[in-house]
């Protein structure tokens, strides 16, 4: 069993899970009349740092997002789910998967793979300095 510190305990979620499920709404939309891409980034970012959070508790900056392709639009109504996994540990980074799956409710319900990507965060300390993500 892992070895448990009294600020964190390091625990071992199933491997994909859903961090965040969000109805889009009108606000979101773009000129095209569907979800502004920036807002599911903005929700990718937050998914992965909820996954991240789950692996060990400290603060985390996003470091980078790889490579994100929009496969299929969201529109408003879409329940978007957020599904995220540990894809690697680091020294003092966590690389997240995030991938993005619009269930539709127009029409016959069905659910479509929107996006993926992954995610690394660093573990920083009240001075912004990374920080190992566990303690050796």
């Amino acid at each position: 069993m892992p070895q448990q510190t009294p600020n964190q305990v390091r625990i071992r979620p199933p491997a994909t899970c859903p961090a965040i499920r969000v109805v889009m709404m009108p606000r979101d939309t773009n000129a095209a009349n569907t979800i502004f891409g920036g807002v599911l980034l903005s929700y990718i970012d937050q998914a992965g740092f909820v996954e991240a959070r789950r692996q060990a508790n400290h603060r985390y900056v996003t470091v980078s997002m790889r490579e994100v392709v929009f496969h299929e639009p969201v529109f408003v109504g879409d329940v978007v789910s957020f599904n995220c996994e540990t894809a690697r540990i680091g020294r003092t980074s966590i690389t997240v998967r995030v991938t993005v799956v619009a269930d539709r409710y127009t029409g016959p319900a069905r659910s479509i793979k929107v996006t993926e990507a992954e995610v690394v965060f660093v573990a920083i300390d009240e001075d912004c300095k990374p920080i190992p993500v566990f303690d050796d």
